[in-house]
């Protein structure tokens, strides 16, 4: 499962270019992750610049 750290996300759209089943929204001042969606590929964590993003197993 990805975990998206509170109020650290910039918002720059660099997990939603790479996740490949289209998981992760990005709303005004918001991220969410469809966690239905998701096929914990982590690609959105080694990506994100500034470490919002972490995989708790």
């Amino acid at each position: 499962m990805i975990i998206i750290k509170e109020n650290m996300c910039d918002f720059c759209g660099a997990c939603v270019a790479v996740c490949p089943p289209d998981a992760i929204e990005l709303r005004e001042a918001e991220i969410r992750i469809d966690e239905d969606t998701c096929t914990d590929c982590k690609l959105c964590v080694y990506v994100c610049p500034i470490d919002t993003l972490e995989y708790a197993a």
